[in-house]
């Protein structure tokens, strides 16, 4: 069982992909844009095994989030989502952070494939 931060602005997606999570078992803890998480991040006892963040929200996106979550806790694995072709190819250029960028729209089992095979 991995802890997951989930970051995503829409409620209802934030909801579907965080009940797919615990339902493989995951413990899921959720911001609803990247202040929010930096926010959560930033806390003295915070811990996590994943972020799991979309790329395109309000105030702060995933792009500067990653950013931030590389400098500040580096060993911290990133996956993206996106359901923007062009919010993929910047997220391309992250390679050395990112470790998966996942296009929506996706099923619960996809998203619960490709968290495992991030984790690993």
């Amino acid at each position: 069982m991995a802890h997951i931060l989930l970051v995503e602005d829409d409620e209802a997606v934030r909801a579907f992909v965080a009940r797919a999570l615990k339902q493989d078992g995951h413990s899921v803890q959720t911001a609803e844009d990247g202040a929010a998480a930096l926010d959560l991040i930033n806390v003295e006892d915070f811990r996590a095994d994943l972020l799991l963040s979309d790329i395109q929200m309000p105030v702060m996106d995933g792009i500067a989030l990653a950013l931030n979550v590389a400098r500040e806790r580096p060993d911290l694995p990133i996956v993206l989502m996106t359901a923007y072709a062009q919010q993929r190819e910047r997220a391309h250029g992250l390679d050395a952070l990112v470790r998966d960028v996942v296009q929506k729209p996706f099923t619960l089992a996809e998203i619960c494939q490709r968290v495992r095979k991030a984790l690993l």
